[in-house]
């Protein structure tokens, strides 16, 4: 029997993995607010990288790294602690 909820952990985990920067991962949960954060902060952070010829292309980069570790706590954990931490508590952030 599947746990209502379950379904979102591969598809937000795999976005947050392959499209982290851009907070995907977030707007699959319903975390809209947060995805919103992170694809204005991806936005601004690329246009700051491009003004400054790369200096600041560490922004869109570290962007892209917290989406990979929250993709992949996401993966790791099990169903029943996936759906009782972002669905059920909607814990938005790690």
């Amino acid at each position: 029997m599947s746990i209502p909820g379950a379904d979102k952990k591969v598809v937000a985990g795999i976005c947050g993995i392959l499209l982290g920067s851009f907070g995907v991962h977030k707007f699959v949960l319903g975390y809209n607010q947060e995805g919103f954060i992170f694809l204005g902060a991806f936005i601004i952070s690329s246009i700051l990288a491009f003004v400054t010829c790369g200096i600041g292309s560490i922004l869109p980069f570290a962007l892209w790294v917290v989406g990979l570790i929250e993709g992949i706590l996401y993966l790791t954990k099990t169903d029943e602690e996936f759906v009782a931490t972002y669905i059920t508590s909607k814990k938005p952030w790690f």
